[in-house]
């Protein structure tokens, strides 16, 4: 039995692709077990312990970006934080490391390294963050969702996908969705949706423009985020959630989606093969923007800017693209001709592999010195540093209580 410890969160789009590889690796090996490292404030603590993983905390803890108060106390509460994720990997005698982005990374990468426990990283934005840059340089056990990825050792795996988006027939599973969410079948459904924290410029929009999209003939489900102050609508046909647990049923229901890009997000999409208008989120590295690139060359998806997604767009360009059914249908092809369904498996794979590498050198290093040892090298690359860096820039915001602009 191996036990493993995954570290990451925030984000919808960090914990989803976690808990894919979660649920591969223990129903590839029952007797293994997942730890989740993560923060009390991301939406990991609510996900992972419904999905049956124990989850263990340290403090949020973002990387300063000036000098304050906050940037004073960083060094000493980023150090705790590694010295406790350090007891963790001891204590329960972690196997492996993966960590996938957000708070909880960076200091596992880093104990990892102080412990000699192997590293896996999954980059799942076309731009990596600061975290992952660092621990690419201590492992060769890297995957990245998208081709344009810039990390030492990586290799393409596609974005981890819940078994429930993976397997989804969008066909066979349409009527759950009506069902689900009380929607009219006989029109066609626009989903709206800016990620697990919404997105405020979207809703907005959206929002203003829904008397001119409904009258087109659609019907709006509209998910704007648990922090928005968007409430329900008294408009027929305009159904407005704070958060959807079932965006499997989501998409089952939907002819078309607006969208932001992030990673999870565009690969869910291209997944299921469906068209699209994506907004990348104007914050940030422009990471949305390179996420959206593969599917927009190749005619899935329309790509705009957060300025200029106004009510004004939605009637010159949005409503013109909804009036051509037969272009969307050519859309829907064009999307599912760039997306993966076998990420998980391809990440579980990486996985297993760093922890077979490590046990072969480690019954190597028992052979040659005649001694057993309980450590092993942790880094593929024969690097010693333990110099530290702060939390994974690709996700710079707090997305269980704030909405994003």
């Amino acid at each position: 039995m191996s036990r493993f410890l995954f570290a990451g969160g925030g984000t919808a789009g960090h914990v989803n692709p976690l808990l894919a590889v979660a649920d591969r690796l223990t129903q590839r090996s029952p007797e293994d077990e997942v730890l989740v490292l993560g923060t009390a404030e991301g939406l990991e603590s609510r996900l992972v312990p419904m999905r049956g993983y124990e989850l263990v905390t340290i403090p949020r803890l973002p990387f300063p970006r000036k000098v304050n108060g906050a940037a004073l106390r960083f060094p000493g509460a980023f150090w705790s934080a590694v010295r406790r994720t350090e007891q963790i990997i001891r204590e329960r005698e972690i196997a492996v490391v993966l960590g996938v982005g957000g708070y909880a990374a960076a200091p596992a990468y880093i104990a990892a390294k102080r412990t000699g426990t192997p590293i896996v990283v999954h980059e799942q934005n076309a731009k990596p963050g600061l975290a992952n840059r660092m621990a690419a340089v201590l492992t060769r056990h890297v995957g990245v969702t998208f081709s344009n990825t810039k990390l030492p050792h990586s290799r393409v795996v596609g974005m981890p996908l819940r078994r429930e988006i993976e397997r989804l027939d969008r066909r066979a599973e349409r009527a759950a969705g009506f069902a689900e969410f009380g929607l009219d079948p006989e029109r066609p459904v626009l989903l709206v949706t800016g990620g697990s924290s919404g997105a405020r410029s979207i809703n907005r929009t959206v929002n203003q423009a829904a008397a001119t999209i409904l009258g087109a003939g659609w019907q709006i489900l509209h998910v704007v985020g648990a922090a928005s102050d968007i409430g329900p609508s008294d408009l027929d046909g305009y159904h407005v959630l704070p958060y959807c647990d079932r965006m499997d049923l989501a998409y089952s229901a939907a002819d078309f989606v607006v969208s932001r890009s992030g990673a999870g997000m565009v690969c869910e999409l291209t997944a299921v093969g469906l068209p699209s208008v994506l907004v990348p989120y104007p914050v940030g590295n422009g990471e949305q923007r390179h996420n959206a690139r593969d599917v927009v060359a190749a005619g899935g998806a329309v790509l705009v800017a957060d300025q200029e997604f106004t009510p004004e767009w939605i009637t010159l360009q949005l409503l013109t693209i909804l009036e051509d059914r037969a272009g969307i249908a050519d859309m829907a092809v064009r999307s599912g001709s760039v997306g993966h369904r076998d990420g998980a498996d391809r990440m579980t794979e990486l996985v297993l592999s760093a922890a077979r590498t490590s046990k072969r050198r480690s019954s190597s290093t028992s052979s040659d010195t005649g001694t057993s040892s309980d450590t092993s090298t942790g880094s593929d690359t024969g690097t010693s540093s333990d110099t530290s860096t702060g939390s994974d820039t690709s996700s710079t915001r707090s997305t269980s209580s704030t909405e994003e602009p």
